[in-house]
């Protein structure tokens, strides 16, 4: 049988050939990227490059961007599911039979999920990144946040000037003291959390008891030492050594990893 290699390599090229499943060691490298992205947007949010994903990986930079032809693709691949996990806080939170505490409840674990990933902070307070999938999905969280913010002010507990748009920004507020205190305490945000709820109750007797001691002055000096390096993207250097902005068992070892740069 003749086979016409013009016409299946236009056909290729115009995509209507079907995708032939990745071969094991192409799909080795398809999660040494993801796992590497994870990490990488994780600590120092979605500023970090396909380069520094490729080279954090240890794979060539082509396999990446043949995997993921964009940032935004590798983004939205590795946030849906975040974004949907926030999306099932919302209506949870909202099962609570005390509304002040579904309230808090969601508030607290939004927080926490970021606290812990950075790129999914910023995710959630920019629309820079992310595709249709993540618009839609944080399009559908608004309808259940505006309710937990209704319910906690109709039930007398939530001052009665709170809206839920301030939501976005108090977490912008947490996380900008997350990442001040993290590299002293990484719990310290709880802390501050406490005094900004008691701040949004409606009235309330008696202060909350805080989760956290304040930061003693030296603990203040080395927050103000190392809170830029742990959010300021990292360099080639710092994969292959550790860092105050990467830690030595968070990289790869590079030196018996093998680089497959593969269709």
């Amino acid at each position: 049988m003749l086979v016409d290699k013009d016409a299946v390599g236009r056909a290729t090229e115009m995509g209507d050939l079907s995708p032939r499943p990745l071969r094991k060691d192409a799909e080795v490298n398809r999660e040494r990227v993801l796992r590497s992205a994870r990490e990488l947007f994780a600590r120092y949010g979605l500023q970090t490059t396909l380069d520094d994903i490729a080279r954090h990986a240890g794979v060539g930079v082509g396999t990446v961007y043949r995997r993921f032809p964009s940032k935004e693709a590798l983004v939205e691949a590795l946030f849906e599911q975040r974004v949907q996990a926030i999306l099932d806080l919302a209506k949870n939170s909202l099962e609570f039979d005390d509304p002040w505490k579904g309230f808090v409840n969601f508030l607290e674990r939004l927080i926490s999920m970021e606290a812990k990933d950075r790129g999914l902070r910023e995710l959630v307070l920019s629309n820079d990144y992310g595709g249709e999938k993540v618009r839609l999905l944080k399009e559908q969280i608004e309808e259940p946040v505006n309710e937990i913010v209704d319910r906690a002010k109709r039930a007398g507990y939530l001052r009665s000037d709170f809206s839920a748009t301030d939501i976005v920004v108090v977490t912008a507020m947490i996380g900008t003291a997350d990442e001040y205190c993290a590299y002293v305490d990484e719990s310290m945000w709880k802390r501050y959390l406490v005094f900004l709820l008691d701040g949004l109750r409606a009235s309330r007797e008696l202060t909350t008891p805080l989760p956290n001691e304040g930061l003693s002055v030296d603990e203040v000096k080395e927050a103000m030492g190392n809170w830029k390096r742990r959010v300021q993207r990292p360099n080639a250097s710092e994969f292959l050594r550790g860092s105050p902005g990467c830690k030595q068992d968070e990289i790869f070892d590079h030196q018996n990893l093998t680089i497959l740069d593969i269709q």
